[in-house]
């Protein structure tokens, strides 16, 4: 097998134009309408345990000295934080569907262009 004409073909191919095929750009616009509902999704997700976690530790004594005060402000923020976690899923179904019907139609009439060049 000749390396050098492998190695070759993959340099030319590095710089030579790229031109963007519909697949990719399917790739693309699927990204698209999804990436706004999953970043929303991770960071809430994320907020929502911290604020938990912060009303764990208040109401167990960890941080605030253990007072009354401290343990039923550490209950109100800990439940807080479930509600944030319990509503994280539907408001990213939500944005997830949004998402897809903004691009759908798009996406759809790229998809039969890519199956029927097949």
């Amino acid at each position: 097998m000749n390396t050098d004409k492998i190695y070759a073909e993959q340099i030319v191919n590095e710089y030579s134009p790229k031109q963007t095929s519909k697949v990719v750009a399917l790739r693309k616009l699927d990204q698209k309408a999804k990436r706004p509902a999953e970043i929303f999704g991770y960071t809430f997700g994320v907020v929502s345990a911290l604020i938990l976690g912060t009303g764990m530790s208040l109401a167990m004594g960890v941080i605030g000295g253990g007072v009354l005060v401290a343990t039923v402000m550490g209950v109100i923020v800990g439940v807080l934080g479930i509600v944030g976690c319990g509503v994280n899923y539907p408001i990213y179904k939500k944005l997830l569907e949004k998402g897809k019907q903004k691009y759908g139609s798009d996406i759809i009439r790229l998809a039969k262009e890519i199956a029927e060049e097949e």
